[in-house]
């Protein structure tokens, strides 16, 4: 495959933005950007270039995939803490190893880094591309096009910009700083009566109870990490998030403000299971904890909230999970889990 066409693909698809009448009344692609400016990137013309991913699952399975796509090799790293069901994933969708390292993502990443990238030969015809999970410029600005998206998907309000309000999840923070990204480069243009008139839009940042590394930081005013991952949403488990993560939230900039939420495990599985009984989508623990949020939350951070509000729920991560496990979450529930 030549160069051109190479990089005129994109190893993504736009992601459709879906009005739910049963939220109403209750209530991809940042990885390829990153692999796809890598294939740009001059210094890295005429070489093979071989991708490296630490994750928890669905990263990795989002670099493999998009390398995949444009004709490239990935290897992932994990941890422990992994699925085999999400491991196995990595390899049916191509991954040319899944390396299990590490009680942690950091362990994995760590290893990863130290193992295949930190000692490369820049002089060699080949490169080894380091692909985090959250934390690089290009991540945020792929995650950002979901704004883009939005805007051409739901018409403008009274607000000038489509949405009032933004509810996704945090890990380490990519999708998040994609979000802010995506709406610094919207705001200016569609929101001058907002700004002036005080109001922003905001952006609910989510994260289960044991895995909610924002919400510690911002609670110690500082960027901190969590001594463990403690929650059973395992892909939101970064000890720390980026640094970008921490700033943008707790000093974002004009026009958006960002309020952080934690829930349970609990909260986490009853939002998987009205995801699926109200619209027929699987997703895990890490998604939803916003979705529930989002139906049973958002009046306590929103008091002006109204029946014309317009809130936008960001679905991700539906590759760690099964019919079975959403069973299993709903007669815990039925159990009493709290």
């Amino acid at each position: 495959m030549g160069f051109d066409e190479q990089t005129s693909k994109k190893p993504w698809i736009e992601t459709p933005l879906i009005e739910s009448a049963p939220f109403s009344k209750a209530a991809g692609w940042g990885i390829g950007n990153l692999i796809l400016s890598s294939l740009s990137d001059p210094a890295n013309h005429g070489k093979t270039l071989h991708f490296f991913s630490s994750s928890g699952g669905n990263a990795g399975l989002a670099a493999v995939v998009a390398a995949r796509d444009m004709g490239c090799a990935c290897t992932v790293v994990v941890p422990q803490s992994a699925q085999p069901m999400m491991v196995q994933k990595l390899r049916d969708a191509g991954a040319s190893d899944v390396i299990i390292h590490g009680a942690s993502w950091f362990e994995a990443d760590t290893y990863l880094r130290e193992t295949f990238i930190d000692n490369g030969d820049s002089k060699s015809d080949s490169a080894n591309i380091y692909v985090p999970p959250f934390d690089h410029p290009e991540i945020w600005r792929g995650a950002g096009t979901l704004i883009d998206e939005m805007v051409r998907q739901l018409p403008p309000s009274e607000n000038a910009f489509p949405a009032d309000a933004i509810v996704c999840s945090v890990g380490g923070g990519g999708l998040l700083n994609g979000i802010v990204d995506g709406l610094e480069r919207h705001l200016p243009v569609r929101q001058t009566k907002s700004l002036s008139d005080g109001k922003k839009v905001r952006i609910i940042a989510t994260e289960t109870a044991g895995a909610d590394s924002l919400a510690h930081s911002l609670r110690q005013g500082s960027l901190q990490s969590l001594s463990a991952i403690t929650s059973q949403a395992n892909t939101l488990g970064a000890l720390r998030v980026a640094p970008k993560t921490f700033q943008n939230a707790f000093s974002p900039p004009p026009g958006i403000e960002v309020t952080s939420v934690v829930a349970t495990d609990a909260d986490a599985a009853r939002g998987v299971v009205r995801l699926s009984d109200d619209l027929r989508l699987e997703v895990e623990l890490a998604c939803g904890i916003s979705v529930q949020v989002g139906l049973d939350r958002l009046k306590e951070v929103m008091p002006d909230l109204t029946p014309d509000s317009r809130v936008v729920i960001i679905v991700c991560g539906g590759s760690g999970v099964t019919p079975e496990l959403i069973s299993d979450y709903r007669q815990k529930l039925k159990n009493g889990w709290q």
